[in-house]
């Protein structure tokens, strides 16, 4: 998890994206992220974290559901939503943040 923090606490703001792998809703989430992140392209770093094997980072964020999208900006939460949503509405709720 080391790296993790490392990479939420730095300068480009970080859309991190809590799943499971059995969990159908975040397997639909990928394509959505993939646009979010062609849209946004160098303005925010994506990642995803699957909480069956990373249950520490899931614990300390309040993971409670998946797919849960944490946006964190120099190591803190500014926003914060759960389920599937669309792109264009990702973008548009987390452009303020950036």
């Amino acid at each position: 998890m080391g790296n993790f923090i490392k990479l939420i606490n730095g300068e480009t703001p970080v859309l991190t994206d809590f799943y499971a792998t059995w969990c159908g809703p975040c397997q639909a989430m990928s394509p959505i992220l993939k646009q979010v992140k062609n849209g946004l392209e160098d303005k925010i770093t994506v990642v995803k974290i699957d909480v069956d094997k990373n249950q520490a980072a899931a614990n300390r964020f309040n993971v409670r559901g998946v797919p849960t999208l944490v946006l964190f900006k120099k190591g803190q939460v500014v926003w914060r939503k759960s389920g599937v949503m669309p792109a264009e509405q990702i973008m548009n709720e987390i452009q303020p943040f950036l």
